[in-house]
């Protein structure tokens, strides 16, 4: 550390955020390769319902201050002997910081497009075909079982008809929800 004691005090300044940031963002990217991210490294003990917040996104966390302060300090380490003017240096500074933020944003904003909603709902059955697994009782008196594929699943669910009496083997279509929990079905 001998090196910064001989610099101007701006420059030993940017060295001082750079050297630390550099390590937290070091730590902060084997830690999320590793699986040991929580989410922005800050675990809040509240009690709130925070289900209406679509945005995958905070501007205020810790690892948007990191981003920010990496960007800010190497910019200003950087061009510090090539740009004279410390004012137009630091503004300089200041949006590459922002920058980096920013392209952290459209990072995390894409990965998110990659997530998939796999949560499997009874509706999503509903005009699709497939076979009756347990016989299904005539005029809604009893519940059967049928054998149908969603989303190139295949699923086992219970299945009333208002008509006649449902065989096993038979070809089915779904026509409807009833109660939340039983698919109606009708032969085909």
């Amino acid at each position: 550390m001998e090196f910064l004691a001989e610099m101007e005090p701006s420059l030993r300044a940017l060295w001082y955020i750079a050297l630390p940031t550099s390590m937290i963002f070091l730590l902060q990217t084997i830690l999320t390769f590793m699986g040991s991210d929580s989410g922005d490294g800050v675990n809040a003990d509240f009690d709130g319902n925070l289900e209406g917040a679509e945005a995958p996104f905070q501007l205020f966390t810790l690892r948007n201050l990191i981003n920010f302060l990496l960007g800010f300090s190497w910019t200003g380490i950087t061009f510090y002997g090539a740009i004279p003017n410390y004012t137009v240096l630091i503004l300089l500074s200041t949006l590459v910081g922002l920058g980096f933020v920013w392209l952290f944003f459209i990072i995390i904003k894409q990965i998110t497009k990659l997530a998939e909603d796999n949560t499997f709902k009874l509706e999503q059955a509903i005009h699709k075909t497939g076979s009756v697994y347990l016989s299904i009782p005539a005029h809604k008196s009893g519940t059967g079982k049928i054998s149908i594929s969603v989303k190139g699943s295949q699923k086992e669910l219970n299945a009333i008809t208002p008509g006649d009496r449902i065989e096993t083997g038979a070809a089915i279509k779904v026509v409807g929800v009833e109660g939340g929990n039983l698919l109606i079905v009708e032969k085909i």
